[in-house]
């Protein structure tokens, strides 16, 4: 009986967890428009629902009813698992994000390497697309995802080990809790550049969104699909974003401890302030898609292999030396 009630304690705090969230991906596409329209100098959704909030609402409900259609050619179980794989790995990733000191699914000590590890499988759902979609768009638009998200992984690794020299623990509440008395951005604030850059290509938003670049490949391994299925994929690139958001709040930017020790701020929800880091984090996302214009595809592996990835390797040996030097090491 004990085993019964541990499980449906569990259920209930994952339902708690996944619910918001996934509430927070519609916000955040409704957002994202917003800041696109308001760049460009237009107004974005203002119809459905007040300032177009029900917006998003109205097109998950397309999508529901829309018809699935799967090619006759491709491999259909791989086909359906596609997006599923995509959708399931971007929501799983949220078990360590700890929203303050005692609001964490899963506080476990090893929640960096965790979600590195779940981020590096997201390209498996897209490969699974493309490859079983048995087209050449979607076909080629997997083979660049695959091979643009593991080139940005190396330097998100690299940049990963800068912050795990100053914490000396993998824990993902230790990483914020030794960001009390200085947010690593300032002493890394390249790292964080980088982190940032490295991100947009991790999730595939413009200006590295050639995977589904539709000038030469439609919508990239996306091509074929339809209905929820589409959805799945769309859900799953964005609950990738808001995560990417949430992990450069967590290694840069103090996760959930107030910028000012002071009141009015001092009052504040913990988990209130690790939102807002993460929703100013997404503004700088959609910012960066409604001005910059798309890399091409071999200035974006020269940025990865030429640029990043020896420049965050330089940082660790100069982060090193110096936490050396000055005997500030983190005593394990």
């Amino acid at each position: 009986m004990e085993y019964f009630y541990t499980i449906i304690s569990e259920t209930y705090k994952i339902l708690f967890l996944l619910l918001p969230l996934l509430t927070a991906v519609a916000m955040i596409v409704w957002l994202d428009r917003r800041v696109w329209a308001f760049v460009q100098k237009r107004k974005g959704p203002n119809v459905v629902g007040p300032f177009g909030l029900f917006q998003s609402l109205a097109d998950a409900l397309k999508y529901i009813f829309k018809e699935i259609i799967i090619p006759a050619s491709s491999n259909k179980v791989v086909f359906i698992l596609a997006p599923i794989t995509t959708m399931t790995l971007a929501l799983i990733s949220w078990a360590v994000i700890p929203f303050s000191e005692d609001f964490v699914l899963a506080n476990i000590n090893v929640g960096i390497l965790y979600l590195f590890a779940i981020s590096s499988l997201g390209v498996y759902g897209i490969i699974m697309g493309g490859w079983a979609s048995n087209s050449k768009y979607p076909f080629l638009g997997a083979i660049r995802s695959a091979a643009q998200m593991v080139s940005y992984e190396v330097s998100i690794g690299v940049i990963i080990i800068n912050v795990l020299l100053c914490v000396g623990s993998l824990n993902l509440t230790d990483i914020v809790l030794a960001q009390d008395e200085i947010w690593f951005i300032i002493p890394l604030f390249p790292m964080f550049v980088i982190f940032f850059i490295s991100s947009l290509a991790e999730t595939n938003r413009p200006p590295f969104d050639l995977p589904e670049a539709e000038a030469e490949l439609v919508a990239g391994y996306q091509t074929e699909y339809s209905g929820m299925m589409y959805a799945m994929f769309w859900l799953g690139e964005y609950a990738n974003i808001l995560l990417m958001c949430a992990m450069g709040s967590i290694l840069f930017l103090g996760g959930w401890l107030s910028p000012i020790n002071i009141y009015p701020f001092d009052i504040v929800p913990p988990a209130l302030w690790f939102i807002i880091k993460i929703l100013l984090l997404f503004l700088l996302f959609a910012l960066v898609k409604a001005i910059v214009p798309r890399y091409r595809y071999d200035q974006l592996m020269k940025l990865g292999w030429k640029i990043f990835l020896p420049f965050s390797l330089i940082w660790v040996v100069l982060t090193a030396g110096f936490l050396l030097y000055f005997d500030l090491l983190p005593k394990v």
